[in-house]
């Protein structure tokens, strides 16, 4: 029986790019959003979730950290793709004649030199991928798509021009989600830890809270805030720190930090990818 991988998207995405560079002994399954991703997972229809959280270019992909902590899913991995941005056309098309060019919101952005340099248009799809079949089944020579190598190849398209990305280290970077957590996997660089939490309401309680991070020595790579509920009442943080539970300044860190709020929950220990630590 064949293990599967969950990703926003349809064939040729960049999350299905993640999945073959990440997991390659895993059959990818399309997901049209990242709920669909997540409950194929909760579901058991797929072992694994590849789930786009920021880009270097674009910054944190929408309502994703909402949608984790809520899954029952655990972070096991990450993997960061470098996202290389091709316009996409018809066989025979040409460059000259391309007067629009279809992609996801998060990647428009990440190409608007290239696009306004040649007079294309930007026009929103929900999926890259879906932009290329789009236009492969279609009869319009001026319109193109902004995908992957692989996109272009599943959907037997010309590439019109390779990496128009504005920025030459334009990366994706991905979490990898599985039902259960594995405490126990180490790798070849420093762990990482994420979880979500929620303060007190007493004075200075987020500056308190994260006190012991830093009397600690526990460096903290990431804090977001977003809104929960509904309202403006109620704030909660994702975070991630260097370092493993089972470390002693981590515990001492979380056991401030539990003092000072009233909801924590751990949402994964994982090793931190090679491309992280690249300058």
């Amino acid at each position: 029986m064949s293990v599967k991988i969950a990703f926003q998207g349809e064939l040729g995405a960049y999350g299905h790019q993640a999945c073959v560079e990440a997991r390659p002994g895993h059959d990818p399954l399309p997901c049209d959003s990242f709920t669909d991703a997540i409950e194929a997972v909760r579901k058991g229809d797929a072992d694994l979730g590849m789930i786009a959280v920021e880009n270097s270019t674009y910054g944190r992909v929408a309502d994703v950290h909402s949608l984790l902590p809520e899954s029952g899913l655990h972070i096991v991995d990450e993997a960061f793709v470098r996202v290389h941005v091709n316009l996409l056309g018809k066989k025979g098309a040409r460059l000259g004649d391309i007067t629009a060019a279809h992609g996801h919101p998060v990647i428009l952005p990440q190409c608007s030199v290239f696009l306004r340099d040649h007079g294309i248009t930007p026009v929103t799809c929900s999926d890259n991928a879906k932009a290329a079949r789009t236009v492969a089944e279609g009869d319009d020579m001026t319109q193109a798509a902004l995908a992957s190598e692989l996109a272009a190849e599943i959907y037997d398209l010309d590439i019109l021009a390779h990496k128009i990305e504005d920025h030459d280290r334009n990366t994706t970077r991905f979490l990898i989600m599985s039902r259960e957590p594995d405490y126990k996997k180490r790798g070849e660089h420093v762990m990482m830890t994420s979880f979500v939490f929620r303060v007190r309401n007493i004075p200075a309680a987020l500056y308190k809270a994260m006190g012991g991070f830093a009397t600690n020595g526990v460096n903290m790579t990431k804090l977001e805030s977003y809104m929960v509920g509904g309202t403006f009442k109620a704030t909660q943080f994702y975070a991630e720190i260097e370092g493993h539970p089972d470390d002693r300044n981590v515990q001492l860190a979380l056991e401030e930090l539990d003092y000072f709020t009233d909801y924590m929950h751990l949402m994964g220990v994982y090793p931190s990818a090679a491309r992280r630590h690249e300058r």
